[in-house]
Parts: C-alpha cells; structure tokens; sequence
C-alpha cells in the first residue's frame, strides 16, 4: 500500500527568525512532543510493509514545505507532497508554486483551516483566486479536520469550483461520539461525496470517546463507501498524530480490516491507485502475483 498521509517535523527547527512553527504542538502532547524524522518513518513504513507515502503538511509555513520536499529529494520513498501557500495572498500564492512546482514531487496544497479564526475561510475571495491557480498546475487541495466549521464550505468549494480536487482528510473528523451532531456531519459529508471533483482519505479516525477498533468504525466506513465508493478513497496512517491513539501498526490494521470487506480490485483503488490518481505519483505499478 501507499500511506496518503504521513507527517514529519523536527523541533530543532521549532523556532525560525523568532517565530514558532507546530504552534499547536506542545508538551501536552506527550510522547508526540519530539522529533519525527526521515530515518524513523521509513523504519516505521518499512516494518508494516507500506511502500511509501505522500507527507502532509502540519505547519503553515514555507519552511515545513521546504523541510519536507528536501526530504523527498534524498528519498525515493516519498512519492509526493502536500505543502502550504499562503492562500490568503495570491501574489505570494503563485510565487510559491512557481518556485515548489520545480520539484515535481510537489503534488498539492494545504491549510490548518480548522486552526484558522476565520470560519469562511475556504469562501474568501482571495483563497479562491489561489486555488484557481492551484488547479491551473494540476495540484490538489487537502482539507483537515473539516467539521464542524468547514465541511459545509468544502461543498460550496468543490460545486463551485469543479475543476480543483478536493481531498477531504480524516473523512472529515465525524463526531461519532456525539449521535446529536452525526447527522450534521452525515449530512454535509455526503453532499461532497457527490460533487465528482472530490475524494476523502480513511485516516485520522482515532476519534474522541470512539474504541479505535474495525466494529466501531465500520459506520463511518459504510457512509465513506456510500458517498465516495472505493475509487475516491485512500487509506492514511496519519503518523506520528496518530501514535497518540496507537501504535502505527495497530492504527492500519484497524483500516485494513474494514478495507478487507472490498473485492479484490476495490481493495487496490483504496490501498495504491486512488492516490496515485489523485496526487498524479509517479509510481510503478507492483507487479500482478
């Protein structure tokens, strides 16, 4: 399998020019408030027999961008790179492309819109300007933690704009815990999966007050497989956030086991093809047993 969805930073560089990347990382974290590097992820992928991963950003900044392309560049096991631009400023939105789109491992974008004040965020005109151009190059937009604020603008962006993907990640992060808001969530969730310009990722999903098992996701999985079908999803380990849940072998094999229910062939789309789709990797296909 391809992991969509893996992160990596270092905290010596926590700190740039006086201002502080990861704010949202800190102590309270725990075990998660450390370095996670090059050499531990590919150990870690190596040792549940994933091939390679997409890394995602998990900073706003160009220099986490910058961190993970020089990552990719001495590691043929990234097959790909979701960064930040500054969305918000389309100047500086197409001088950033201009210059990450030279490595063509380069393959889509993304903001921490849930760690954004800005509820309309995905609906300012200037974003909009952005993404146009990020769509002009081909590349993708990823979404995180879309509900409650964004989901619904998530809609209005792919209707309104059919020609940028939309990678909603985490499925969104349904409150499956809270049966009161589920149909909010059910509700928006399923109006993006039928804009055809979208696709959700199955990672992320160890979620508050929620056993992290197969039996307790599985709802989420039917509605993912309801709205998207298995050729608009992906799996993700979303490593090292989700450690904090469980181990990265336990946190796939809790996927894999709802994804064992597909055929054969539905099992591929979500395992490798639908991100190579997506991200346009340059991958070779392994080899029919």
């Amino acid at each position: 399998m391809i992991d969509s969805h893996l992160h990596l930073w270092t905290l010596d560089t926590f700190v740039t020019g006086g201002a502080r990347h990861y704010p949202w990382l800190g102590p309270q974290y725990g075990e998660l408030f450390r370095s996670f590097g090059e050499d531990e992820a590919r150990q870690t992928l190596d040792a549940a027999g994933v091939r390679g991963a997409v890394l995602v950003q998990a900073d706003d900044s160009v220099a986490d961008t910058e961190s993970m392309l020089a990552v990719a560049a001495r590691n043929p096991w990234v097959f790909g790179v979701v960064g930040w631009i500054r969305l918000d400023a389309p100047a500086d939105a197409a001088e950033q492309l201009d210059r990450f789109t030279a490595q063509a491992v380069f393959r889509g974008v993304r903001h921490l819109v849930h760690d954004d004040p800005r509820d309309d965020f995905l609906d300012l005109p200037p974003v909009r300007e952005s993404l146009a151009l990020v769509a002009r190059r081909g590349l993708t937009l990823d979404i995180p933690d879309a509900f409650p604020r964004h989901l619904g603008s998530a809609v209005r962006l792919a209707r309104e704009m059919p020609e940028l993907t939309v990678v909603l990640d985490h499925l969104g992060k349904p409150p499956l815990a809270d049966p009161s808001l589920m149909d909010l969530w059910r509700a928006d969730f399923l109006a993006l999966g039928r804009e055809p310009n979208t696709v959700a990722k199955l990672s992320g999903l160890h979620l508050p007050g929620v056993d992290y098992t197969a039996d307790a996701l599985r709802p989420l999985f039917e509605t993912a497989l309801e709205a998207f079908g298995p050729g608009r999803l992906m799996i993700g380990g979303d490593w090292p956030v989700s450690t904090v849940g469980a181990p990265y072998g336990r946190t796939l094999d809790v996927l894999l086991e709802l994804v064992s229910s597909l055929s054969p062939s539905e099992q591929d789309l979500v395992l490798e093809e639908t991100a190579v789709r997506t991200y346009g990797l340059a991958v070779t296909p392994l080899p029919d047993n």
